[in-house]
């Protein structure tokens, strides 16, 4: 199992390329299953998530070449994907497990084919995250899904998914994206009312759009989908990485550093940037992304509250909380999405991280440095701020059990050393 050396202090300088969206991808992926033609995604990122959703569709009968080769986890950027002869719409245990996204396979499967057979999701160990909003969604378009044996079973009526209005009591992202999804060869309008707005909702729109279906209200929390009898294929690129970007530029911020996040949006990361700026980190745009600074003076602890997009994203609170820990005074963190992510917090405080948790709500007193020590990643967002962490301690940091990072982080190492980070990758024996 590989593990991550950092030896810290070492303020980072330069221009990291920011990658393709895993949260705006995995969907694209999914969307494959809704037209017999070709779905081409360029801008694709490198990681175990993307792969392990390659496979997941490969075994319903999905073609995947990556760069032209029937491959797995080979270099490169784009991805063809061929879901014309589909033989299989059961989703099983051993592939789910590892992946909550891999659920989004339940709306196109069942709108195409008229049923599908997905197992109850996995992922990330940060919350229970029911699927209860996407069965509901797809029972108010006629869905009859049944759960047995760990499986959800659903079938649509006869002639196919029906348009319906469907109101979420709470924002959800993965289930606005399987209902819109479904809703596209759905008969009739569908409406999606307190939709989720983060712009990953937008990209899997637009892709959508460009094959061939019609949906309004992008970037709202409204959507009306109106029904195709079927979709074409098309290529599309993956939108950049808006928390890979914040995640480079809190690393930027704790180092004392200054970044060029090439390709990053601030349309994207505004809550973010008025963040950063309230810490005292500079965040401008430029003619090739965002630069972001903090070389004018130490940070300043801020209060931060995650909320659903265009609010502050639950994907970067860990990362916040790292940079907090070495700000002067003391910040109030809290979640609000979900109940168990705050796992990170034992592992910095081995750095020396001062930090007391009550409830949904941390409370961190910054403190002047922190210390190298092993640490054990728990989870992906988490294993992340305590590389950040290690950048900016004094001495050596060992990050175990990294396979969680590069569920989200393209080639993390590379990009931070190429700007000034002392950091390696080990291999553990066996």
């Amino acid at each position: 199992m590989d593990k991550l050396l950092i030896r810290g202090g070492k303020p980072l300088k330069g221009q990291i390329p920011v990658s393709g969206a895993k949260n705006a991808a995995l969907p694209l992926q999914a969307a494959c299953l809704l037209t017999d033609e070709k779905l081409t995604l360029t801008n694709l990122p490198l990681l175990a998530d993307i792969t392990t959703m390659n496979r997941l569709l490969a075994q319903h009968g999905v073609e995947v070449h990556i760069n032209g080769r029937d491959a797995f986890g080979s270099s490169g950027r784009s991805v063809e994907l061929d879901a014309n002869e589909i033989f299989n719409t059961t989703a099983p245990y051993d592939l789910v497990r590892k992946m909550r996204a891999s659920v989004l396979v339940l709306g196109p499967l069942l709108a195409r084919f008229g049923q599908a057979k997905v197992s109850l999701p996995g992922g990330c160990a940060i919350g229970t995250r029911p699927v209860d909003l996407h069965i509901k969604g797809l029972q108010a378009m006629g869905a009859q899904i049944d759960i047995e044996g760990g499986y959800i079973l659903a079938r649509a009526p006869q002639g196919g998914l029906v348009g319906a209005e469907f109101v979420f009591p709470q924002v959800s992202v993965g289930a606005t994206e399987n209902l819109m999804m479904a809703a596209t060869l759905a008969k009739g309008e569908t409406v999606l009312v307190n939709a989720a707005r983060e712009p990953e909702i937008g990209d899997l729109a637009r892709c959508l759009i460009a094959m061939g279906a019609e949906i309004e209200g992008i970037g709202s929390d409204r959507l009306v989908i109106k029904g195709k009898d079927r979709l074409h294929g098309a290529t599309y690129a993956v939108l950049p990485d808006r928390i890979e970007a914040g995640t480079f530029a809190m690393a930027a911020a704790i180092t004392g550093g200054e970044l060029e996040l090439l390709g990053a949006k601030l349309d994207d990361l505004k809550a973010v940037a008025k963040t950063l700026a309230a810490a005292n980190v500079k965040v401008s745009e430029t003619a090739n992304g965002l630069l972001v600074s903090a070389t004018a003076g130490e940070l300043v602890g801020v209060d931060v509250m995650t909320e659903p997009f265009p609010g502050f994203p639950t994907d970067l609170q860990a990362q916040m909380m790292a940079l907090m820990c070495v700000a002067k005074g003391a910040s109030m963190i809290t979640e609000t999405i979900f109940e168990n992510r705050f796992m990170h917090v034992p592992e910095l405080a081995r750095m020396g991280a001062n930090i007391t948790v009550h409830g949904s709500s941390a409370l961190v007193r910054g403190v002047p440095r922190l210390t190298g020590a092993p640490v054990m990643a728990t989870d992906l967002r988490a294993s992340v701020s305590l590389v950040l962490a290690g950048l900016a301690a004094q001495g050596e940091t060992v990050v175990n059990r990294i396979y969680h990072l590069d569920r989200g982080y393209e080639r993390i190492e590379h990009k931070l050393a190429a700007c000034g980070a002392d950091m390696e990758r080990v291999k553990e024996a066996d």
